[in-house]
């Protein structure tokens, strides 16, 4: 395989080929990883917009609770009382709200974007391949994916509606079909929807790995490889190891709604004033189960998820630095070891997110320290961010400007998780607007920012145009401040004590006096879903009548922009340039331009001191 891929005439063959293909099997039903990269990304988009109408419809409820929402009813019959009260919001309505804008956000767009997007689209690239290891198995995972996004959407429309047991799942919500409407024919398309896209991820995931390790081009050695493709190989090992988890809890779910069994479901179950009794009418129909063991199962999974979310932020966020910094990348080893010491913490601290279970003291504080420790190699990564951004020639380009909103967005949000990770403030703090707040601005609003920028700097690899900058900066500068405007005072009504998943939270007096507040946040909220206008116009209009992108218009030194925008079918139209140098060779004073790309060889100066020095200068 690797031959091949080495091979100009072998490849000159597949192009030929493959330029005859019919437009179905190039577009639709394609292998070229490029091609399904694009198709996860714009997927994803779709997705985002579903999900973010749940959101504006969510914001509504809270600032303007009893408000009469006439033209919502129309739209959405089934959500709004149309008795008495014509036009005002449904509980259970708004507990599928918040459950289908957790679940489509989390899997269907943040986990989905940046890494089965962004990485379909880069890892090639980045690492010297014609293609995937596996290119029929990486068209398939994306018709995996399609299919588990359909199933998802499907929800909404059955007779009781989507999800509402909270994007969680926790049972006994999720695990008793009367429990809310949502626990009905809904929370099954939830599961089977869930199962569709961990197969996608695995498929995924299996490619990834495998193409970073095996069909590396010749001289990429690890210590050489960008910020961006070790982030995506731990991504694809933290979801090989922490999605079997999730599957099992899934099909275990599947036997306690449909089979009688009782994993999740105790003993002394009562359902509307109605113990759930057994065909004898004297013994309890469950018996046994834990809720806490999905809880145990689904944030084993959980928490890795968080950084399968960040991570591929923080590598895109690295490379591009470098690139509008125009400076060598500080610590590069260091950040290699904060990408793994991130990636290995990620699995022992899941119990953070369950302190107010009642967990043993002892083991809650070992989970404590565990979370505490993920805050060395994260103020790693800040402080040679800064370090690398200290005295260089930035250019503020689209890019540069959602790579610095991630550093922000990375240390205001990390911040709040300092105190989280104590069990004594998260058991005050758990179940408020201030977990809601952190939430949304390190793992949702890094991520976010994250796939925006790497879209600006990758554009002309996915479409061989360019981004309107002028538009990407309109948008960066809506979204910044209008981002903060909602999330950052979610902080303040937290800590005042206002609940999350709370339908009307001015039902209690000592919450009354926030509505002003939760007034702003949606306000500020409603701009910024209206500011993704901008986003999408960009972006499409760019992608068919943008400007033609020449190879390298950073003027960067990965090996994606030794190819031409956007690359052939096999990527280089040759031979695969070989690796003589670390990623992120910028003002290197023995050379008059600040910039030397990955395959230029080492000039004779360079060989002599690298055989005194040994090869270490030149890994790192």
């Amino acid at each position: 395989m690797t031959d091949m891929a080495h091979a100009p005439e072998a490849h000159a063959a597949e192009a030929h080929a493959h330029a005859e293909e019919a437009f179905i099997w190039k577009y639709v039903f394609s292998k070229n990883h490029r091609v399904i990269g694009i198709q996860y990304y714009v997927t994803a988009m779709v997705m985002a917009l579903v999900a973010g109408l749940l959101a504006m419809l969510i914001r509504l409820q809270l600032a303007w609770p009893q408000r009469d929402w006439g033209v919502l009813a129309k739209l959405f019959p089934m959500g709004y009382d149309v008795g008495g009260g014509f036009g005002v919001m449904r509980p259970e309505f708004y507990a599928m709200l918040f459950t289908m804008h957790g679940t489509i956000m989390v899997f269907f767009v943040l986990s989905t974007a940046p890494v089965s997007g962004f990485g379909n689209i880069l890892i090639p690239l980045q690492a010297g391949a014609r293609d995937m290891a596996f290119p029929f198995l990486n068209g398939l995972s994306y018709w995996t994916f399609f299919v588990g996004c359909v199933v998802i959407l499907s929800s909404f429309f059955v007779g009781a509606g989507a999800a509402a047991g909270g994007w969680t799942a926790y049972p006994p919500l999720s695990a008793l079909k009367g429990a809310v409407p949502g626990s009905e024919t809904g929370q099954t398309f939830w599961i089977i929807g869930m199962v569709f896209f961990i197969a996608s991820f695995t498929m995924g995931g299996l490619n990834f790995v495998t193409t970073i390790i095996n069909l590396r081009t010749k001289g990429l050695t690890p210590l050489r490889m960008p910020m961006t493709l070790w982030a995506m190989f731990l991504v694809a090992v933290l979801g090989l190891l922490a999605f079997p988890a999730l599957v099992a809890a899934c099909l275990m779910l599947i036997f306690d709604r449909h089979f009688g069994t009782s994993f999740f479901l105790p003993t002394g179950l009562v359902l509307n004033n109605v113990p759930l009794l057994g065909p004898d009418g004297k013994t309890f129909l469950h018996q046994g189960g834990s809720p806490l063991l999905w809880q145990h199962l689904f944030w084993f999974l959980g928490h890795p998820e968080v950084y399968i979310l960040m991570l591929p932020a923080l590598g895109f966020t690295s490379d591009i630095l470098v690139t509008f910094a125009r400076k060598p990348l500080f610590g590069y080893k260091s950040m290699v070891g904060a990408l793994w010491a991130i990636a290995g913490l990620s699995f022992i601290v899941w119990g953070h997110h369950m302190f107010v279970s009642g967990m043993n003291p002892y083991l809650g504080m070992a989970f404590a320290v565990g979370t505490i420790l993920i805050a060395v190699p994260s103020a790693v990564k800040v402080f040679n961010w800064l370090a690398t951004l200290r005295g260089a020639r930035i250019r503020f380009n689209t890019p540069m400007l959602w790579a610095v909103g991630v550093v922000s967005l990375f240390i205001s949000g990390g911040l709040s998780g300092v105190w989280l990770a104590q069990s004594a403030p998260d058991i005050q703090l758990h179940d408020t607007m201030f977990v809601a707040a952190h939430f949304h601005l390190i793992m949702a609003g890094a991520a976010l920012f994250g796939v925006f920028g790497a879209t600006s700097y990758w554009f002309p690899k996915m479409f061989g145009r360019m981004m309107n900058d002028t538009l990407g900066k309109a948008h960066f500068w809506f979204t910044f401040v209008t981002y903060y405007g909602t999330f950052f005072p979610m902080h303040y009504i937290g800590i005042a004590g206002h609940l999350r998943r709370i339908y009307d939270p001015y039902q209690y007096e000592f919450l009354k006096p926030l509505q002003p507040i939760n007034q702003l946040i949606t306000i500020s909220a409603l701009i910024l879903g209206s500011s993704q206008i901008l986003f999408f116009v960009n972006f499409f209009w760019s992608a068919f009548a943008g400007k033609k992108a020449t190879e390298n218009p950073w003027q960067a030194n990965g090996l994606e922009w030794t190819t031409a925008s956007p690359p052939p079918h096999g990527n280089w139209p040759g031979p695969i340039p070989e690796v003589h140098r670390w990623p992120y060779e910028y003002a290197n004073p023995d050379f008059p331009k600040d910039h030397v790309m990955q395959h230029e060889p080492l000039t004779a100066a360079e060989m002599e001191v690298k055989a005194a020095e040994g090869p270490s200068r030149h890994e790192h």
